[in-house]
């Protein structure tokens, strides 16, 4: 009985691995991108401010940043990511950057 536990575990963990080799990934950034836009929505509300206006970052965009508010945390990958990152702006004006970074590699080779 112990070994069919450890062979439904170690399939299941098999299945897991696969799933975010497949664009597990992108889900795990949506999924934090959304709790991250619904904690920013309260943060503007409880500011007296509009909620931030998503933006995709383009090359050689000019950037007024005044204050970091928020960051979405890279996923731990060897590969390019997406992230986000919740400003204000000079104006006040809370604005999302949606970037891609270097994911944070936590590869032991070496």
């Amino acid at each position: 009985m112990k070994m069919l536990k450890l062979l439904a575990f170690t399939g299941a963990l098999a299945t897991s691995v696969n799933v975010l080799a497949e664009g597990g990934g992108d889900r795990t950034f949506e999924r934090a991108f959304s709790a991250n836009a619904k904690a920013m929505e309260q943060y503007a509300a409880k500011q007296g401010k509009a909620p931030p206006v998503v933006t995709d970052y383009a090359y050689g965009m000019k950037l007024d940043v005044a204050k970091v508010v928020s960051v979405v945390k890279p996923q731990p990958a060897c590969n390019v990511v997406p992230t986000a990152m919740t400003y204000e702006d000079s104006k006040g004006q809370l604005n999302t950057l949606k970037y891609n970074v270097m994911g944070v590699c936590r590869n032991n080779g070496g």
